[in-house]
């Protein structure tokens, strides 16, 4: 998907608008919190510091916060925990998943997943999850996550405990084939990460067919992870030794025009409409960092500088890694 044409007008993303999830009733901000960071996932932060950012976004006008109970192993859950119940509870929608509790420890057993959301809401301090995710689900049959994952969360979503359910993973075939395999209106929302963002825009490809089946999107990651920062990411980053290069030129790139590269790469990401992507969700882990994504979302996109970044991608550009079962995309 190409940039906006310069003739498009600025880039003003108003944080206190809404953008329904599905046909749920449930509303969120077009920029989302993603907790991951206050579970140390990229690095030790203090914990105050992530309970102001979180407090601080809600005053901002961002209400929409995303966790789970891998994320630091239950302690990204626990320090949102201690913000949240600082809030009155129509002041945030909270997103949590289940099934992924470790690096290789996954769990989508009816039992187990009931389980964990009565322990996410304990960490939390709710009493019931406004959207319920399985948690990459490429590391697991997919069948198991038709026959016996979401009839368990479809029983709790009729009790009250959650108000929604979605799926997330990596490899974007995952989400057809769940929306195959089960009755409309099961699954209302899918949470793809790092494929749309400057190195890899193929989840475009899914935007129409997610819409008419009338399922939300939340893009996460939109800077792949870290990969597209000065940085370059965590050593941990599964990208090839090409597209790492890529990135890197890419960060001189914007060094040289005296622009940074999550800057760029945020503006492209947040380049949709709410028929597309119906939130978009990026880490935060203090309130310096929650300041500096509030100002590019309200920023004017360079378009001549943004096609220049994109072009040093181009030689890898939609290259993917493996995840889980699969191999690549053949989306």
């Amino acid at each position: 998907m190409e940039p906006r044409s310069s003739e498009s007008p600025p880039l003003l993303l108003d944080l206190r608008s809404r953008r329904q999830i599905a046909n749920t009733g449930i509303f969120v901000s077009p920029l989302g919190f993603g907790a991951s960071p206050l579970g140390n996932e990229f690095g030790d932060i203090n914990e105050q510091d992530g309970i102001d950012a979180v407090l601080e976004a809600v005053k901002q006008g961002i209400n929409f916060f995303d966790v789970s109970p891998y994320y630091g192993r239950t302690r990204a859950e626990t320090v949102l925990g201690k913000a949240l119940r600082q809030l009155p509870r129509e002041s945030f929608v909270i997103s949590t998943k289940v099934g992924r509790y470790d690096k290789q420890s996954f769990d989508f057993s009816a039992q187990r997943v009931t389980r964990s959301v009565e322990e996410s809401m304990q960490r939390l301090g709710v009493d019931y999850i406004d959207i319920i995710q399985c948690h990459d689900i490429e590391f697991v049959e997919l069948d198991m996550i038709i026959t016996e994952t979401l009839p368990a969360l479809l029983a709790l979503k009729k009790a009250g405990k959650v108000r929604a359910i979605g799926i997330t993973g990596y490899p974007l075939e995952i989400f057809p084939y769940i929306l195959a395999a089960t009755e409309p209106g099961t699954v209302d929302v899918v949470l793809s990460y790092c494929n749309y963002c400057l190195q890899n825009d193929r989840l475009s490809l899914l935007f129409a067919a997610l819409r008419k089946a009338g399922v939300s999107v939340i893009n996460a990651s939109p800077l792949c992870m870290g990969l597209l920062t000065p940085s370059g990411g965590p050593d941990w980053h599964p990208a090839d030794v090409e597209t790492k290069a890529a990135a890197r030129a890419a960060a001189a790139f914007c060094e040289e025009r005296d622009v940074d590269l999550p800057t760029v790469a945020m503006q492209f990401a947040l380049q949709t409409d709410e028929h597309e992507v119906t939130t978009t969700l990026v880490g935060i882990d203090s309130v310096n960092t929650l300041q500096k994504n509030i100002k590019v979302a309200s920023s004017t996109p360079d378009v001549s500088l943004l096609k220049g970044v994109k072009a040093i991608f181009d030689p890898v550009r939609n290259r993917r890694w493996t995840s889980g079962k699969f191999i690549g995309s053949s989306v």
